[in-house]
């Protein structure tokens, strides 16, 4: 006999747990890194997703892992303070609408964008009760919802209760800058002060997250290649969607570690062995210009296509 149907759904809402999500995201995500930083060069920098932006600092060297696992844990726990039990919460996709007239309309419902991912996307949150007479304004505008698994209205200032015990358990867990810059969730902005790091993991329980500004940041940077730790693959896609030219891959994509290692080292060696377009283009008018020069005005060089095996 299988389960009982009660015994099903109370498992899964078991599994989407945010006191029991927040702290294992964190755990995964330090498992896997410890496991992959022999093998890999350092990184030029480390961002965060939401609760990921504390993985993001211990992968950075500011927090040890267990700092980190306990982080997550009380940042889950102080959100679930906040919630009571007459007015549930809820996290909502939203795409199809732009932002700006989405927040709009949110504000009048007494919601928030919680997470903006592009110009029209993003997750908001607020009451469910909202939510339910805000949707058809929403679909009438063209939007698409999904509700997510989440019972906390994260990033929004449903959570501002939380906000001041988890910045003073902050002060007390940090003890050294980042050796790598972190983006900050809020802005994108490279961080490299533990002061800084303290400030916006606090300020973004109730502020949005702009996962839109991190990415663009990545490609600010200069940034070539980058490997999505957490469970899951959605940051790599969002990332491979938004800034094709960066080289995006999840470890949930890799049947080994090994596979991580040859993956980023054929990256590695393509750079170092494949010329630049620009270098071509620099090739090719030196070629033109001589072949005037000698009066063979007939000949002409073609393009070239530049591979990338």
């Amino acid at each position: 006999m299988g389960q009982p149907l009660q015994q099903i759904l109370a498992d899964d809402a078991l599994m989407f747990s945010n006191r029991l999500a927040q702290p294992l995201i964190v755990a995964a995500t330090a498992a896997a890194w410890s496991a992959l930083q022999p093998l890999l060069p350092t990184p030029v920098l480390a961002a965060g997703y939401s609760v990921g932006e504390i993985a993001a600092y211990h992968i950075a060297g500011a927090i040890s892992a267990p700092q980190a696992i306990r982080l997550g844990a009380s940042r889950a726990a102080l959100m679930d303070a906040c919630l009571q039990a007459a007015s549930p919460q809820v996290l909502f996709a939203v795409s199809g609408v732009a932002v700006r007239a989405l927040a709009a309309l949110l504000a009048r419902h007494r919601l928030y964008v919680a997470i903006e991912t592009d110009a029209d996307s993003c997750i908001a949150g607020g009451l469910v009760q909202d939510m339910v007479l805000a949707a058809s304004e929403i679909v009438h505008l063209g939007g698409r919802i999904r509700v997510l698994p989440v019972t906390v209205a994260s990033h929004t200032p449903l959570m501002d209760g939380a906000v001041l015990p988890f910045s003073q358990q902050l002060r007390r867990e940090f003890s050294a800058n980042p050796q790598l810059p972190v983006l900050s969730g809020l802005n994108g902005q490279a961080l490299i002060k533990k002061e800084q790091a303290i400030t916006v993991l606090s300020r973004q329980m109730v502020q949005t997250i702009h996962w839109d500004a991190c990415m663009d940041a990545c490609a600010e940077q200069g940034v070539t290649a980058a490997l999505e730790l957490g469970p899951g693959a959605a940051l790599s896609r969002m990332l491979r969607e938004r800034h094709p030219q960066i080289a995006c891959r999840s470890l949930s994509e890799f049947r080994s570690l090994q596979g991580v290692h040859s993956w980023l080292h054929r990256l590695r060696c393509g750079s170092c062995c494949v010329r630049r377009p620009s270098e071509f283009l620099r090739i090719r008018h030196q070629l033109q210009k001589r072949f005037d020069e000698i009066g063979r005005h007939r000949w002409r060089i073609a393009p070239v296509n530049q591979r990338h095996d």
